[in-house]
């Protein structure tokens, strides 16, 4: 790194400085050039000048025209020439005129003999080198003075070999400083890949050490900044982390965490406390847990983001209700909650629920039976038959409450088995408009039918009968008479949804959250004289909850009420009715798990 950076610099440094040598020399030494031929042609003009009015004034006897080129040229170190007005070369410093051409082309000549000062340069055929020719014009002529141009090239060239002395002293100290400047350059940067191999290590308590606030001190400065940062940022992640591991170690319900291959990313206490051997991580979850529909339950959260619940027996005679919740960087974490003891408990409850009820059956019948019997005797006082009226009524609701837990523990056992057949929604409304059509109308009430869709559904008809029982049972009790009911079907996406709607009191809105549980009345007072038994809505619920549908209700005070619940609807062509059961006895299996989590 250092010895890269090194060179880097130093190659830059001398690529620059050589570029700018060989740019000021080639500047100098054209300049230079051009001033000296500038003040050569000026001074060969003067001089040209000089020449033509000296011929013009001596040219006689006593100052013969050879010695006045020789002497012109003796003076001013240039060839000199005189021709006459024809171009004839009358005098020459260097050759013999009578030897020369006519140098009435010559373009200088050209000029001059036109009146004004004529200027060439070229290669002299008389002598062979390159001459700056400057011809001035005469009374009989023109005269020429010719400067050898190899006096400038040689000029030149010593002035090159100056500008190359010069240059290579200042390119050896230029050289000399910018190794020290990459030398420096060099070892700041070097403190600043140091720090960032630190601070990659992992120690984010490193920092770098500049004393100049430059560009590079200015960057040092802001990844101290960032580094410190860091260090606290993630001083408060350990300290989450270490919080958070914390708590689900204490927590006694087993918690799993897997990335998005499906592997174990982390585990609590509770969970290596759970399994036969400690859950190896990294490993397959797999490896772990067994139970297909919590593997497919991971599977689904980590593809679609969503909570998903299930059931899961992990461990032999043990039932788990496992809740499958997304994490960040598709993982997800799976928290199972014991349902065994639950389970265990619940059914127990069922269990001597079915059996007292089963018991009290016979009991209950004979008290009703005698009790109408010693009514129906004349002799009887009055008192006693008031007394006795009460012993009737009370046993009669004795014995609905105990036929109505009884449906319902088996509803929810699932000893109750449901004949699924595919039947059009439209029969089973008109069938209860039928048989309860009667009793709305005996109390003022009539019973109509709303039918916006005759799509079949998947469901038992005398469950759906008992359903619809229930609901115009209460429509007619708790409603005033001549208050008028309605019932039909709706077409939903995937199912068809029926509802029993009055125009009575309505219920207020903090009792429809427990509308459906057991024994839950909202005017418990009149529920009594009317004989309910507080079941009715519960045994709705279970039913269709069992049918793989949902119930709702929709009520305000003194608007009336609706009671909707949903069945799944067939397909346009025949279905078997083979796995009937099996799909009941699924979904009973799901309403037990919600009914354990949400008691009454």
């Amino acid at each position: 790194m250092k010895s890269s950076v090194f060179f880097k610099l130093l190659g830059a440094f001398l690529i620059v400085i050589f570029g700018v040598t060989i740019v000021l020399d080639l500047d100098i030494r054209r300049q230079w050039d051009q001033s000296l031929r500038t003040q050569l042609e000026k001074s060969l003009q003067q001089e040209t000048r000089l020449f033509a009015l000296r011929v013009d004034n001596d040219n006689d006897a006593t100052h013969p025209i050879n010695d006045i080129v020789k002497e012109v040229s003796d003076t001013t170190g240039a060839r000199a020439t005189i021709i006459d007005r024809t171009g004839k070369v009358l005098a020459d410093s260097e050759a013999d005129p009578n030897k020369m051409e006519n140098h009435a082309q010559r373009p200088e000549f050209v000029a001059a003999l036109h009146g004004a000062i004529g200027e060439a340069t070229r290669t002299s055929k008389t002598v062979g080198i390159d001459f700056l020719y400057t011809a001035a014009p005469t009374r009989n002529g023109a005269v020429r003075l010719a400067y050898p141009l190899a006096a400038i090239h040689e000029t030149g060239t010593q002035i090159l070999r100056s500008l190359v002395r010069g240059s290579l002293l200042a390119l050896l100290i230029a050289v000399l400083l910018s190794a020290a400047a990459a030398v420096l350059i060099a070892r700041r940067l070097q403190r600043i890949v140091h720090f960032a191999e630190r601070v990659a290590a992992g120690n984010l308590s490193a920092r770098i050490e500049m004393g100049s606030t430059d560009e590079i001190g200015r960057v040092a400065m802001a990844l101290n900044k960032t580094a410190e940062r860091l260090e606290q940022s993630f001083a408060a992640v350990e300290a989450g982390r270490l919080q958070l591991e914390a708590v689900l170690n204490s927590m006694q319900a087993p918690v799993i965490a897997v990335n998005h291959d499906e592997r174990v990313e982390w585990v609590n206490g509770a969970m290596n406390r759970l399994m036969p051997n400690r859950v190896r991580l990294q490993s397959p979850l797999i490896e772990t847990i067994r139970e297909p529909d919590l593997l497919f339950a991971v599977r689904e959260t980590i593809q679609t983001r969503q909570i998903h619940t299930t059931r899961a027996r992990i461990l032999p005679g043990r039932t788990y209700e496992a809740t499958v919740a997304p994490m960040l960087q598709a993982s997800a974490v799976v928290l199972l909650h014991d349902l065994t003891q639950v389970e265990r408990v619940e059914k127990t409850r069922r269990d001597f629920i079915a059996n007292v009820s089963h018991e009290l059956r016979t009991p209950l019948t004979s008290i009703q039976g005698y009790a109408e019997t010693v009514l129906d005797l004349e002799n009887i006082e009055s008192g006693a038959r008031e007394f006795l009226e009460i012993i009737r009524k009370n046993a009669s609701r004795m014995s609905r409450l105990t036929e109505d837990l009884l449906t319902l523990a088996r509803v929810e056992s699932g000893e109750q088995r449901f004949r699924i057949q595919e039947i059009p929604a439209s029969q089973l409304i008109h069938e209860a408009q039928q048989y309860f059509g009667e009793m709305a109308h005996s109390r003022g009430s009539e019973l109509s039918v709303e039918l916006s869709n005759d799509a079949a559904v998947k469901a038992d008809p005398e469950a759906v009968h008992q359903v619809f029982s229930n609901l115009i049972s209460n429509a007619v009790k708790y409603c005033p008479p001549g208050t008028p009911i309605v019932i039909g079907a709706q077409q939903r996406e995937d199912d068809l949804e029926f509802f029993v709607r009055d125009a009575g009191p309505g219920i207020a809105s903090e009792h429809l959250p427990r509308l459906f549980q057991r024994f839950y009345r909202v005017d418990k007072a009149r529920s009594r004289e009317s004989g309910g038994t507080g079941l009715g809505l519960a045994i709705v619920k279970h039913i269709v909850l069992a049918h793989g549908g949902t119930v709702r209700v929709e009520s305000e005070l003194h608007h009336g009420s609706t009671f909707f619940f949903t069945l799944p609807r067939a397909e346009s062509s025949p279905a078997s009715n083979a796995g009937s059961s099996d799909s009941i006895e699924s979904n009973r299996q799901a309403v037990h798990a919600t009914e354990l989590t949400q008691p009454d």
